[in-house]
């Protein structure tokens, strides 16, 4: 476990010099197989962080850069527990005002564990207005997150939503390859706890972390994001997903689609 931990860490640190190292350099005949059966056009990207190998679909698409939606609430969740602006994850930094909301799981006061299992936006954007202006752009810039741009003071609550914020798959993957083996610029623990709150499922040997999104904002066709790491035999693995996703109907593809492409790389076992 301690060997597994340091190779880990070792490519975190080499890699985290230049997040975008990471090429798709041509399509897995299994995953491209499972696009085209659903008529999906998207990509998927799976970076197997120990052999610093990328495997995926469509190396064109990969590196289009798109809003991160509500995936980016994995990193706004890291830079409030950085920067000091929540305690904990359990800290209640959303007082819910009783109004009508979108969703009815929305309608509660939030801290961070709860806010990003319902994906509560109006939370989320209150987070960042504590956590500021020049304070966020600075750790995004830390972060190379992307084209790292967030717009003027205006747009501190929609960066992440409508842009000018962009990141593409491969980008995604990237840095979440950072994320699972502790060697982004943040603190152990902070970035423990944020895998902590975005844990999904877990089966006999792994256990699958991550995050949904839905752009639908300054985008031609909206976009549907499934963002995360996968553990499994004391291996880590980040992975990413994004497809043209037009309508509610068609989100839970963003999910099925991602798995059914790491069982065929042998993944998700039992």
């Amino acid at each position: 476990m301690k060997k597994l931990l340091v190779i880990t860490s070792i490519l975190g640190f080499l890699n985290f010099s230049n997040l975008m190292a990471l090429e798709l350099k041509q399509n897995n005949t299994q995953i491209e197989k499972i696009f085209k059966e659903n008529n999906i056009n998207g990509t998927f990207i799976l970076y197997d962080i120990e052999k610093d190998k990328v495997i995926g679909y469509n190396p064109e698409r990969s590196k289009l850069q798109f809003p991160p939606a509500s995936t980016f609430k994995i990193f706004n969740s890291l830079i409030a527990l950085s920067s000091g602006t929540v305690k904990n994850v359990d800290d209640y930094f959303y007082e819910y005002d009783g109004s009508k909301m979108y969703l009815k799981t929305w309608e509660n006061d939030m801290n961070l564990r709860k806010a990003i299992k319902v994906s509560q936006v109006p939370a989320y954007q209150k987070l960042a207005t504590l956590i500021g202006y020049k304070n966020m752009k600075q750790n995004i810039t830390n972060l190379k997150f992307g084209n790292s741009d967030i717009g003027t003071e205006e747009n501190l609550t929609t960066f992440w939503l409508e842009g000018p914020l962009k990141v593409s798959a491969i980008e995604q993957a990237n840095i979440l390859g950072k994320l699972a083996t502790n060697t982004l610029p943040y603190s152990k623990k902070d970035q423990e706890k944020v895998l902590e709150i975005i844990k999904l499922e877990s089966g006999k040997n792994w256990t699958l972390y991550g995050k949904t999104g839905w752009g639908t904002k300054n985008v031609k066709t909206p976009i549907g994001w499934f963002i995360g790491i996968l553990r499994e035999n004391e291996k880590f693995y980040s992975f990413a997903i994004n497809m043209d996703t037009k309508d509610v109907k068609s989100l839970p593809l963003r999910e099925d689609i991602a798995k059914k492409s790491l069982k065929a790389l042998g993944l998700l076992k039992n």
